[in-house]
């Protein structure tokens, strides 16, 4: 028998267990009471009217309602006097820079009525001209979060601002000892210059900087930088546990680059191959070719084999490492000379010393590597970090100020942290909300957000980049820059400094000059203006493969801590879109858990949702909910940082999940994210939120992949269609109906999917949902499955199934399955079953392609639901805005201001799904009538394809025979295109490409 590939989303389906068996084909199972924990015996009635028609598309009370730095913020329109760059009902562009912890991207901001309500990719930009991350997508959100501070605090009460700079000011003339400011990365030219000039004041200062998520040792590898690795380039890609598409250094631009290599065509039909030596199943190792599970602590053996090899000194697979693997790698890498890269996750500077000797071996600097252009987004600095602490408990430190930057919480000496901190003096927070470090201070300064701040940034040595407010503040926050001028006793405004810092890169007219960076958002003349430290480093790539090489894998459970790609390392976790996203592996929400293989629970009789106590050789436990993750390196779990939050600024996430730093350690003067724990089941159960395994595919053809070299040989062989036996022979399904077909004769708007380039990131579902006004349920309601996402991520796992008779074996889950991602979202149906059913003609088809919802109209009988095979429709069981079960965005006038005014609400018992982003598509023809032309090919853009960081999606006009998806469909007819379910014959307008795996 042929081996064939069998697709599962989850091990429950599976494994078909009573569970999934009993729910799998009813749509609506037994539910979890609103607002009840799980577990609870107590239960919560929600009474509401049936219908509850919201008012939602104008202002809420409170709305700011003029844009920029000069606007004041108002409660009250029509307006008396109309500002001259507000048009209601018409969008204001401004460009601008996100940067959190490392993520940037430079952004475009649409204001509406001088709201902030959506964020998109600046296409002036050659670092991230495509796409945005899932964190700068949510972004938005954080600046109409209810729970930022207001005023300033003086010893936790809230106070004015010149009380609190009088105050600061005469105890900083009065200081003894050394002043600190604590901060994550700064990459701003303008900021750093600013700290300096603010230390200099005093006899001894210092600017100490750490990342939760460190990169010290990659630093201290090179000199004090981060290479400026380059994808694109590399035919052959080796990483050691990166996840340099979900969260390592710069997953944006690393995901454009990378995709460029893995676009196939006939004319082109080559692309890299990507080997993955990692412990979780990250986002990047899904993505990978060969992937193979390690334990971290096999990681330095593995380089220095690596090494060993590359540079002739002989090596071989470390023990319990896939050995074909590692030779195959092994050989690509000596063929691809000058085309490879080599990349390594790990905070150990002997590992990271390696692979920079490895890499210049490779002769990737020059080619992979472009050594004129380093990255600046990590700059943390562990072992100052570590004398920092040691000398807040010495007592030595008069003065520290912490600029986001939350060390009481994710620092593995935390608990040092907060008694060294008794010992200060003067102690200044610019914390936005209350975090843990903020409650130990004398002084909450808090600072503005990032859409009411200017600043300039410099990701990467060459390219800067702007920011500028698009709102005044809403509160009465001030920007930290501006707190350190006003302490100084500068009159200066941060504008104004930023102006007069960036005249040393400027040409020409200055004035002339300054408004077009501004008005492009970046400056990418090769002008550089951040300084950086130069980081020593004094151990040699032969030290340290001699001492890596006689490490032998650990004994005991490794549980590694891992930076979730929604949530990063938690200073953004209070934002209920990035909690409602779904990890893209795990698919679960609302929380952090225990992953862990499959085998390691059945050995100790663990099933998921069961709570494990994780015990660290220091004594230090958390306790978490355990989640069988298939791919999980034996021996070994992972546990996402960020979570485990008891405070009353951050009531989204107050109480959920457990803080995984205390499992961090501190080695070799880093900071590990790696140890050796003690694994106990407990008692208790919490069941974890997963979005994805709510329906069966039923082992039909949904998803479809094959390998290069059979695309090489006949690109018509690499894709299934399904073709139906009649009298005259096979024919396509198409050819056979009982409909009468659509005649096109204006538009017929489609899309296509490459299954080649998606990566599962997730940024377009948080477009999708931040664009369309799609509400928030909470944890219980996903459980419940009632989850409101208009597009989902389908995550695929596959194995090739085993032989007949070992049926049984084929209920158990591959230990390291492939894996495979699909976008799937309302499939607008030429032939859309939906339509038949509703008997209210709710769900409608337009003249041009789009199945539209006639909201007013719906009466939620469900059908349409019911008759969907894509199970792409959502119902509102609820009014989920102005409802207090339900409290978030959408309950609070600040929050609603995030609201797009273009799209309406919907009410209780209304059945919702994907639009095309329908007011796009009209506001595209609009404009184009008022200019008596046809709208161009690329002009109207679906939310999804427009934060999509790897183009993966592509939406048009298929009549256009110019539009880029005509041509994409007719040059990959009969090759790499298909309908999802053809057999049916539904005839949907979505397209998927068929994806190609370098398998070695």
């Amino acid at each position: 028998m042929q081996d064939r590939i069998k697709y599962w989303k989850g091990i429950e389906e599976l494994e078909n267990t009573p569970e999934f068996a009993k729910h799998a084909h009813n749509e609506f199972p037994e539910f979890l009471p609103l607002n009840e924990t799980p577990g609870d015996s107590k239960s919560s009635q929600v009474t509401a009217p049936r219908r509850d028609f919201l008012k939602l598309l104008g202002f809420g009370l409170a709305a700011a309602t003029l844009a920029s730095c000069e606007a004041p913020v108002r409660k009250a329109i029509p307006y008396l006097n109309k500002p001259v760059d507000v048009e209601p009902g018409v969008a204001n562009w401004y460009a601008s820079t996100y940067f959190s912890h490392g993520d940037y991207n430079s952004i475009l901001i649409k204001t509406r009525e001088g709201r902030p309500i959506k964020i998109e990719p600046n296409p002036m930009s050659s670092v991230t001209p495509l796409g945005t991350s899932p964190r700068a997508q949510a972004s938005v959100l954080n600046l109409y979060d209810n729970n930022r501070l207001r005023t300033p605090l003086l010893k936790g009460k809230e106070a004015k601002w010149e009380d609190v700079d009088r105050e600061i000011t005469a105890a900083l003339n009065g200081v003894s000892g050394k002043v600190v400011l604590v901060s994550s990365t700064v990459a701003s030219p303008s900021t750093k210059q600013l700290i300096d000039e603010f230390g200099s004041r005093f006899g001894s200062f210092e600017h100490v900087t750490y990342d939760a998520n460190s990169a010290s040792a990659l630093l201290a590898a090179n000199g004090g930088t981060i290479p400026g690795y380059d994808f694109s380039k590399a035919n052959i890609i080796v990483s050691v546990g990166a996840d340099f598409l979900g969260s390592w250094i710069a997953p944006t631009p690393f995901a454009k680059q990378y995709i460029q290599n893995r676009k196939i065509t006939k004319e082109k039909a080559v692309m890299s191959r990507h080997y993955q030596f990692e412990t979780i199943l990250s986002l990047t190792g899904a993505n990978a070719d060969i992937r193979v599970p390690i334990k971290p602590s096999q990681e330095a053996a593995l380089v220095s084999a690596l090494y060993n090899s590359i540079t002739g000194q002989g090596g071989s697979a470390p023990a319990n490492v896939d050995s074909k693997a590692f030779a195959a790698a092994v050989r690509d890498l000596n063929a691809n000379k000058g085309k490879a890269l080599v990349v390594s996750g790990s905070n150990d500077p002997a590992v990271q010393t390696m692979v920079a000797a490895l890499n210049q071996a490779l002769g990737a600097e020059g080619t992979t590597i472009d050594t004129a252009a380093p990255y600046f987004v990590k700059q943390g600095n562990d072992a100052q970090m570590l004398r920092f602490i040691e000398d807040l408990n010495a007592g030595t430190i008069g003065a520290v100020f912490f600029y986001n930057a939350n060390p009481a919480y994710d620092h593995p000496l935390a608990d040092r942290v907060k008694s060294g901190l008794a010992k200060v003096g003067l102690k200044v927070s610019f914390a936005e909300r209350v975090d843990e470090t903020a409650a130990l201070v004398d002084f909450v300064t808090p600072d503005n957000n990032y859409l009411e701040s200017w600043n300039d940034y410099e990701p990467k040595r060459g390219f800067l980049s702007l920011a500028q407010p698009v709102i005044r503040p809403i509160f009465t926050t001030r920007q930290m820059q501006d707190s350190l001028l006003t302490w100084s006793g500068n009159t200066t405004t941060f504008y104004d400094y930023i102006r007069n810092n960036w005249r040393k890169v400027a040409s020409g007219d200055f004035n002339v000059f300054w408004d077009k960076a501004v008005h492009d958002g970046v400056l990418e003349t090769g002008a550089s203006m951040l300084k950086v430290s130069p980081v020593a480093n004094t151990l040699t790539a032969a030290s340290a493969a001699s001492a890596a090489g006689s490490r032998a894998g650990g004994s005991g459970i490794e549980a590694v801590v891992y930076e979730k790609v929604q949530i990063g390392p938690g200073y953004e976790v209070n934002n209920p879109y990035l909690q409602e996203a779904g990890d893209p592996i795990t698919k679960a929400t609302w929380g952090n858990y225990v992953a862990m293989p499959r085998i390691m629970a059945e050995e100790m009789k663990v099933v998921q949702g069961d709570v494990l106590r994780v015990t660290t050789a220091n004594g230090k436990t958390i306790e978490a909910p355990a989640l069988i993750q298939p791919g999980q390196a034996p021996g070994t779990v992972g546990i996402a940082m960020g979570y485990g939050r008891d405070l009353e600024s951050m009531p989204v996430v107050k109480g959920l999940g457990a803080n995984a730093f205390p499992i961090t350690t501190v080695a070799n003067n880093s900071v590990s994210y790696s140890s050796v724990v003690k694994l106990e089941k407990t008692d208790a159960t919490s069941p974890i939120a997963q979005m994805q395994t709510h329906h069966t595919i039923m082992d039909r053809l949904v998803v479809q992949e094959n390998t290069l070299a059979n695309y090489q040989k006949d690109p018509k062989t690499v894709t299934k269609y399904i073709r139906i036996a009649t009298h005259d022979g096979p024919v396509k399904p198409a050819t056979i109906s009982l409909w009468d077909d659509y005649e096109y004769k204006n538009h017929h708007w489609g899309m296509v999917v490459d299954l080649n380039s998606c990566i599962g990131c997730g940024a377009c579902t948080l477009s999708c949902n931040i664009e369309n006004n799609i509400p928030v349920v909470g944890k219980a309601e996903v459980i419940n499955r009632r989850e409101m996402h208009w597009m989902r991520i389908d995550r695929y796992y596959s194995a090739k199934e085993h032989e007949p008779k070992d049926y049984a074996e084929m209920e158990h889950p591959a230990d390291n399955p492939t894996v495979i991602f699909q976008p799937m979202m309302c499939q607008h149906c030429n032939h859309a079953p939906c339509e038949t059913v509703c008997p209210v003609a709710a769900t409608m088809h337009s003249s041009e392609g789009i199945n539209q919802m006639a909201y007013n109209r719906c009466v939620g009988t469900r059908y349409c639901a019911n008759n969907c095979p894509y199970k792409v429709r959502r119902f509102n069981w609820f009014a989920y805005a102005n409802n207090d079960k339900f409290d978030y965005n959408m309950n609070n006038d600040l929050g609603k201001m995030v609201l797009n005014p273009d799209v309406v609400v919907r009410s209780r018992g209304v059945m919702e799904k994907c639009s095309f982003c329908v007011q796009r598509v009209q506001l595209g023809k609009l404009e184009a009538k008022r200019e008596n032309r046809r709208p161009k090919d690329g002009e109207i853009v679906t939310a999804c394809a427009q934060s999509c960081p790897t183009d993966a999606i592509i939406f048009g006009d298929m009549l256009d025979p110019e539009s880029r998806i005509a041509q994409v469909l007719a040059k990959e007819e009969g090759e790499r295109a298909f309908h999802v379910l053809e057999e049916i014959n539904v005839q949907p307008n979505v397209t998927y490409l068929t994806k190609i795996r370098n398998l070695a």
